[in-house]
């Protein structure tokens, strides 16, 4: 029997695009993949509303605890500083829907930022825009290096993006010499990237606005996009099929890193700041981020949308629990509490999708 594969374009706007593998005589097996597609769309966007009902709950919780929470200064500052944190939320959904991780963007970032920095030094004239491509091509390289690594020398993502991490940190290090590289020692338009407004709306929250519709354009409405849900998904089955899985794995490796550069950039602007230990641990917080949202650490599940969440929650957390006079010790504990309830979540949610498709397969 000759199987057909198509692609289901709106599944991927449903959290993942799954390749329904059909028999060309309408066999009840076709019928019953398109059934699971669906019930693992409905079980996801029922998790998504409970995540906004629960982000709703919490913001009247702090209201109620500091009346100042949802003031329109306030959200301003909530989503400016949750800004840098959604875009590199973008990166990682890519690389965790296929299976991967990355533990290198907080040194990518530190790198990135850093030799921005002493090149806006060297040369207060030079354009901003010339410092975010600068810092994008740098990110991209380190982004390029661990693809290769991890698509074509197959060593496991943690490991290689682990040994690159330590790489690209010292690498910071040696190229500052140990020093910093202070505010008074970057152009006021290379600060503007971050600190300034268009239109009265802050820069960092326009770039953000930016990603996330391009983005969304991109894993929801590109072929290109699809393959990534496709390889997470199953990797075997889509090579299978004739995707080329080694190139998307480097893709989205090589994406990430593009973000990271950018966010370096973005990271030292906002703080007028060049540290050799610029954002370490900042990994954790993105990842954080986008288990939050729901993206699926076996890979091939993941929504826009719910990372956005995701990053609006974990900043919540990090912007209220200040406010309410939390000591910092507790607020670390907090955050991982809430971390780990999503991540329990979200298996208890797999493992509901797993026992249906059994049933409706035994239908």
């Amino acid at each position: 029997m000759q199987l057909q594969v198509r692609m289901n374009a709106d599944s991927a706007t449903g959290g993942g695009a799954n390749g329904r593998l059909q028999s060309s005589g309408n066999q009840p097996g076709g019928r019953s993949v398109g059934l699971i597609g669906k019930l693992s769309r409905n079980s996801e966007a029922f998790r998504e509303l409970g995540l906004l009902i629960f982000i709703v709950v919490l913001a009247a919780i702090f209201q109620i605890r500091n009346p100042k929470f949802l003031s329109i200064s306030n959200i301003k500052d909530l989503l400016a500083n949750t800004a840098i944190l959604s875009i590199l939320a973008v990166g990682m959904m890519m690389v965790i829907i296929t299976r991967g991780i990355d533990l290198s963007i907080g040194s990518t970032m530190a790198l990135s930022g850093m030799i921005t920095s002493l090149t806006v030094s060297a040369n207060p004239g030079i354009s901003p825009f010339l410092s975010l491509v600068q810092g994008m091509a740098i990110g991209l390289v380190a982004g390029l290096v661990i693809g290769v690594l991890v698509a074509y020398f197959k060593i496991l993502p943690i490991i290689a993006t682990l040994g690159l991490m330590n790489i690209l940190r010292g690498m910071t290090y040696l190229i500052s010499k140990g020093k910093w590289v202070s505010a008074y020692q970057m152009s006021a338009g290379f600060k503007n990237l971050s600190t300034g407004t268009t239109l009265g709306i802050s820069n960092l929250i326009l770039f953000a606005v930016i990603i996330y519709i391009l983005y969304a354009y991109f894993i929801n409405q590109t072929k290109t996009g699809r393959y990534i849900y496709a390889v997470g998904s199953s990797p075997e089955t889509a090579e299978l099929i004739g995707i080329k899985r080694k190139r998307i794995v480097l893709l989205v490796y090589a994406l990430m890193g593009l973000l990271a550069g950018l966010a370096g950039v973005l990271w030292v602007s906002k703080y007028a700041s060049a540290q050799g230990d610029t954002a370490v641990g900042y990994e954790m917080n993105v990842i954080a981020a986008v288990v939050l949202g729901g993206v699926s650490v076996a890979g091939g599940r993941g929504k826009v949308s719910g990372i956005l969440l995701g990053s609006i929650l974990f900043g919540i957390l990090a912007n209220a629990l200040p406010l309410i006079n939390i000591s910092p010790f507790w607020q670390q504990f907090i955050q991982g509490l809430v971390i780990l309830a999503a991540i329990i979540s979200n298996v208890l949610l797999q493992r509901r999708n797993d026992k249906l498709a059994l049933k409706k397969r035994a239908i």
